[in-house]
């Protein structure tokens, strides 16, 4: 198995920024496209966690827009051989002390690439 093959590393960093660009954005119907249509998906996040599609789709349609300024810091993408990825962030806020961690599990699937694990925490 090859370990970051550059075309895997850019296909996935090239899907991982339009999904930030849509959460900066706060397109919720298109970042819930990003996500693995499955009950098997997995999403833990700041304060609350979804089991499957149907719970991050309801999940995230009530979301309201991310606070203004969102930087990304030591952005990591490791792909392990052609179809799957692991994509690991900081992330902060201005005006905000706290550093933000985020973690994805990229999948390719026939739909393309899809997010099938997801974790974000506060780092203190």
């Amino acid at each position: 198995m090859e370990i970051n093959a550059p075309d895997v590393v850019a296909e996935v960093a090239k899907v991982f920024t339009d999904y930030e660009d849509a959460l900066v954005a706060g397109d919720n119907d298109r970042l819930v496209d990003y996500f693995w249509d499955s009950p098997s998906l997995i999403r833990y996040g700041l304060a609350d966690r979804q089991y499957g599609a149907d719970q991050l789709r309801t999940w995230r349609m009530a979301q309201a827009p991310l606070p203004p300024g969102r930087q990304l810091l030591d952005t990591v993408i490791t792909a392990y051989g052609t179809d799957f990825a692991v994509v690991n962030t900081l992330f902060r806020y201005p005006d905000t002390p706290t550093t933000g961690r985020q973690s994805q599990t990229w999948v390719r699937l026939p739909a393309g690439w899809r997010i099938v694990s997801a974790h974000v925490s506060w780092q203190e």
